[in-house]
């Protein structure tokens, strides 16, 4: 006889149906598993073991065999330690077999038989629902899987003994609620900054329509002060965007408590990350730090200090929104629409251009410098302002800047503007003018007749491609959203293409 339990493998953030099939056969007394598992699959057969002879079963003297199909699919992690569990408990008798049929399993086990949280309990419940089935899970990952919807039947489960106990209805566990993470503190305010006006103004730029920010300047200027202020001018996640991030932090094992956040991401890696830790890789193809800044924010200081490979690696998720990580054996692909932002000094002394310097190496040290970014990642970028170093007058000067709350709902008013213009155009989706084809841009943004004499002027001199010029229509439209304009004018294409000029320095060196 061949028990058979549901689970499920991971291929990218998607939930791959695994039928884990368990015979109990005469033979030569032992357990083997088969179906292309890996390391952590082969040594659950000690751990499934010992938690079901800590739970009061003990194996059978005949040979165990466990098929893991299709055999062809690779494997990997811990969770396949429960449905196997559950798959020997059915072929014993322990739980009744076709109670499993109505259910996905995943879970990994102690060796009291205790459930362990996983990774990845948030796709697999959803996974579950498309399958038309419900899901049984460690219990410290409950009120993550909960968020897959109200029709789910979801057990959490914080043993195998509970989990038998249930099915015979000694027991009853009762279903999980979604939780909410507890916020993570006040977010630091645009008040704090002073002067750096036009800064604050590109930054709000920048947050209003997704566009991408690099901020050039020389040390202690704040740029990094600024960058982290950006969330705190951020709206916070809708609905569906809360759950595909939630989604990518599931699969990275980063959701505490399986308690998931409104707030963006904002991830901040060091200059020495490799590109498997940017954009994803590894022996199990993880999500990196591009992937778990989905919907949010990558802040990359001292931005020349990375190095030319991992930057380059970021220029096809900026332009599709989506990190594919291909190996021999498969292939995986996370979403990482992601909003950059960069800082950097002007030269390797970073005080180049500054009042009262003078470098050594003369203009060679800032060319060297800004030519470790190559010039097509530069053309990605929308948005570059310089960052000059404060004065003492700007620190001692009284009163408070404008604070984020202020910019905020400025920001929330232009992306209303925008979601509403998209959902009249049939593409609810869409959120952000960054995120514009440029067959659309070119119609949401058409300029009047003074803006397009200064756009076709800018071009011939400037040399913008293709790509700039559709980037400089869409900080355009931006700007004329935070107006409230609806057509975009002279003005909003000049200071949209003051961006681009800010920048033409780094493209020359590169």
């Amino acid at each position: 006889m061949v028990s058979r339990v549901r689970t499920i493998a991971f291929e990218g953030i998607e939930a791959v149906p695994v039928d884990v099939q368990v015979m109990v056969a005469p033979g030569k007394m032992g357990m083997q598993i088969v179906g292309l598992g890996d390391k952590a699959v082969a040594e659950s057969r000690e751990r499934v073991q010992a938690a079901l002879h800590a739970s009061g079963l003990s194996m059978p003297p005949k040979r165990v065999t466990i098929n893991l199909a299709p055999a062809d699919l690779p494997k990997e992690g811990s969770h396949y330690d429960l449905p196997i569990a559950l798959g020997l408990m059915a072929a014993l008798g322990a739980v009744p077999a076709d109670a499993l049929s109505d259910y996905v399993v995943l879970g990994e086990l102690a060796l009291d038989g205790t459930v362990a949280r996983v990774a990845g309990v948030l796709p697999a419940a959803i996974g579950a629902n498309a399958m038309g089935k419900g899901l049984i899970c460690p219990h410290d990952c409950g009120p993550e899987a909960a968020w897959a919807g109200t029709d789910v039947d979801i057990l959490a489960p914080r043993s195998l003994i509970a989990l038998a106990n249930h099915f015979r209805g000694t027991q009853v566990m009762s279903r999980p609620e979604p939780a909410l993470g507890p916020s993570p503190g006040v977010l630091p305010d645009l008040s704090d900054i002073k002067g750096q006006e036009s800064a604050k103004r590109a930054l709000e730029v920048a947050a209003a329509g997704g566009h991408n920010l690099l901020m050039v300047g020389p040390p202690g200027a704040g740029k990094s002060m600024l960058a982290q202020r950006l969330p705190s001018i951020l709206p916070p996640l809708s609905p569906k965007e809360l759950l595909e991030v939630s989604m990518v932090a599931s699969i990275a094992g980063e959701l505490a408590d399986g308690r998931l956040s409104d707030r963006r991401p904002f991830r901040a890696p060091h200059h020495s990350a490799s590109m498997a830790a940017m954009v994803g890789g590894g022996l199990r193809a993880r999500p990196g730090e591009v992937s778990l800044a989905h919907h949010g924010v990558l802040f990359l200081d001292e931005l020349p200090e990375f190095t030319a490979q991992v930057l380059d690696s970021l220029r096809q998720p900026l332009e599709s929104g989506a990190c594919v990580i291909a190996r021999a054996n498969h292939r995986v692909s996370y979403p990482a629409q992601i909003q950059l932002v960069a800082a950097m000094n002007p030269c390797r002394c970073g005080m180049a251009g500054g009042p009262g310097h003078r470098c050594a190496r003369g203009p060679r040290c800032q060319t060297e410098y800004q030519a470790r970014i190559s010039g097509p990642l530069l053309d990605r970028i929308d948005l570059r302002v310089d960052v000059p170093a404060v004065s003492a007058g700007d620190l001692i000067q009284p009163g408070k800047a404008e604070d984020s709350a202020t910019v905020a709902a400025r920001v929330a008013r232009a992306r209303e503007i925008q979601r509403e213009r998209f959902a009249h155009l049939g593409l609810p989706g869409w959120t952000t003018n960054a995120r514009c084809s440029p067959a659309l841009v070119e119609d949401i943004a058409a300029p009047d007749a003074a803006g397009l004499s200064l756009l076709r002027d800018a071009s011939e001199k400037m040399g913008l491609s293709a790509r700039a010029y559709h980037r400089v229509l869409k900080v355009a439209r931006t700007l004329a959203d935070l107006d409230g304009a609806r057509q975009v004018g002279r003005i909003h294409l000049a200071e949209a293409i003051s961006y681009r000029v800010a920048g033409e320095r780094l493209a020359q060196a590169a």
